[in-house]
């Protein structure tokens, strides 16, 4: 016994039955989504052959969503809250690796390192200190923000160095003096 495929039935009748009648876009449409079909090899050349013709005089919208009624209709929108993963049937394998979250420390060790040139070397200190402590929270977690932290050693580090070279010259001078 053989079972007609969704497109061979005749079109839904009766009350509830959409009986809209088609337009050219949706008969083009139908056959886009056929096209597509077949183009991915879910279609030979005769069925794609049949169902495009029958797209082509389908009166209603329930004939044009019979012809297609296998064939995936086009991507799919995801619900907005709601993780890929579960939200679809793509393997996990073939998803994007999520991102690591950035270390809040390293993101505050540049901060604190930027403003240490509009400050005159006064957030130099915190800088290094937050850096140093980001850089052990990053390795030991594998959260991202390492650019973060260079960015705050850095400008830190030459903040205590002016300081320090600033105070040698003072002190060196108070000596010099008398």
């Amino acid at each position: 016994m053989s079972y007609p495929t969704p497109w061979q039935g005749s079109p839904l009748q009766g009350p509830g039955a959409p009986s809209m009648l088609a337009s050219h876009a949706d008969r083009e449409r139908a056959v886009d989504v056929l096209r597509a079909g077949y183009g991915e090899g879910r279609l030979d050349h005769p069925e794609f052959e049949k169902r495009v013709a029958r797209a082509y005089t389908a009166r209603t919208i329930a004939e044009l969503s019979l012809l297609v009624a296998d064939l995936p209709q086009g991507p799919q929108l995801q619900p907005q809250f709601q993780p890929m993963a579960v939200a679809g049937p793509v393997p996990a394998t073939f998803l994007p690796r999520p991102q690591p979250a950035t270390n809040g420390k390293a993101i505050a060790s540049m901060v604190c390192g930027v403003l240490s040139v509009a400050t005159g070397g006064l957030t130099g200190l915190p800088a290094v200190i937050l850096g140093h402590m980001a850089q052990s929270e990053i390795r030991r977690t594998g959260e991202a923000g390492e650019g973060f932290v260079l960015t705050g050693l850095v400008l830190g580090w030459l903040s205590v160095a002016g300081w320090a070279i600033f105070l040698s010259f003072f002190v060196l001078l108070a000596a010099l003096v008398r």
